[in-house]
Order: structure tokens, then C-alpha cells, then sequence
């Protein structure tokens, strides 16, 4: 598979600033096969939506732009890869 095609597993994790020294971690998570986890910053907002193979969006998270420390994309990962871990056959 190349590596353009949404797939479960795609995430992003978001860490927020919660006031204080407090913060807190969210995960927005590609629930089905060819869904996508996709992120836009608009006006001061973070959103992270997830979203159909026909662009129809499911789900969708917002956070205050200055209040998001990290925002983390976890790709599924290509699996002609993971089967080349340098163990010969």
C-alpha cells in the first residue's frame, strides 16, 4: 500500500495547557479502514477532525491555538516496512 491511502491506526495526540503547570493529553483516533485524522488551524483554533474517504466529517476536536503545547501525527505505518526489520528469511 502506498503511502497516501488513509488506513486505521492514523492518530494525533494534542497536549493542552490547562492553567497552572498542568497539562492534559487528547488522542484523536481513525476509528474505521479508510478513515483519516486530518488537522487545520483557523482563527485562533486548532481542529483535528476525522474524517471519511469521501471527505464527510465524523468527529472533530478544537483547542485554542495558544494553549496547544504538541500536537503529534502518528501515520499508520506502510507494512512493507515493518516486514523488513532486517531479519533474513
Amino acid at each position: 500500500m502506498s503511502q497516501g491511502v488513509p488506513m486505521k491506526g492514523d492518530r494525533v495526540e494534542i497536549v493542552v495547557d490547562v492553567g497552572g503547570s498542568a497539562t492534559r493529553t487528547y488522542e484523536v483516533v481513525a476509528t474505521r479502514a479508510g478513515r483519516r485524522v486530518e488537522i487545520g488551524h483557523r482563527r485562533g483554533v486548532v481542529e483535528v477532525s476525522e474524517v471519511t474517504r469521501t471527505g464527510t466529517v465524523v468527529r472533530t476536536a478544537r483547542f485554542m491555538a495558544n494553549r496547544v503545547l504538541a500536537l503529534v501525527e502518528h501515520p499508520v505505518s506502510d507494512r512493507r516496512d515493518d516486514a523488513s526489520d532486517g531479519v533474513a528469511d
